[in-house]
């Protein structure tokens, strides 16, 4: 039921944090996992830890908020692996500034890499998707999704938007045998939350106080939902938005 053997999966951003976590779940339960991110010799460190693990990965070099390198990703994949299965559209950056303070700029880098890159590579691995019977679409939202945040407007809205992009696709796609769904992880320790941590007083104490698991999650702790979300095992799960995040989001 969680076998992804002979199974081809795309982890946007999957050369670190939340992704690279995801990536690792998925070259665990078989699948080949290709890392798709603009810092190669990042990528090629993650594909050689997973590769050092027994496990099949590659990299390709690709900025997702531009639609022909994105095309090019697509292409790239299906020449070197012949299919397409599963996509995780895990690429994401965050500016934190209040709305007064946020420049129109800093508000598109945000919502591009976000929120339009997640469009773009599903639109681009639709057909691939649909030729092959069917597959597996994995957004990652935030729990900003749910609440609102003062220091990050862009960053709350792209993945409000997240969670609407992936019950779009998962109506309109669901005819295709194609499930769309969204993780929205917590208070996970990255190398983005650790500058929240060094940007916002008291952040760690809060997270820790209102999470009823009382720690950080750890990139690994999404290795699990990734594998359920790309596996037969959630062939009726689709438009569906999951937190990840120790029980955060359950608190008043």
């Amino acid at each position: 039921m969680f076998d992804l053997h002979g199974k081809v999966a795309i982890v946007t951003g999957g050369n670190g944090g939340i992704g690279l976590g995801m990536a690792r779940g998925l070259a665990s339960a078989g699948a080949s996992v290709v890392i798709a991110a603009r810092n190669l010799e990042k990528s090629r460190a993650a594909v050689a830890e997973l590769k050092a693990r027994g496990w099949a990965a590659s990299a390709i070099p690709v900025d997702v908020t531009q639609e022909a390198a994105v095309d090019a990703l697509i292409a790239q994949t299906l020449e070197h692996h012949g299919r397409l299965d599963i996509l995780v559209n895990n690429a994401g950056t965050n500016i934190r500034q209040p709305a007064h303070d946020l420049t129109i700029a800093q508000w598109h880098t945000v919502i591009n890499t976000n929120l339009t890159s997640a469009f773009l590579c599903a639109k681009a691995a639709y057909p691939a998707l649909k030729r092959g019977g069917g597959g597996k679409i994995i957004n990652i939202g935030s729990m900003m999704s749910i609440f609102g945040a003062s220091f990050a407007p862009a960053y709350a809205a792209s993945k409000g938007g997240i969670v609407q992009l992936t019950r779009s696709l998962a109506s309109a796609w669901a005819r295709d045998n194609i499930q769309a769904n969204a993780v929205l992880p917590g208070w996970i320790d990255t190398d983005l939350t650790r500058g929240a941590r060094e940007q916002i007083p008291g952040l760690h104490e809060n997270v820790l106080r209102r999470t009823p698991a009382a720690r950080w999650g750890v990139i690994d702790d999404l290795a699990g939902i990734a594998v359920f979300l790309a596996s037969p095992a959630s062939d009726f799960v689709s438009g569906a938005a999951i937190p990840v995040d120790g029980g955060y989001s359950i608190q008043g």
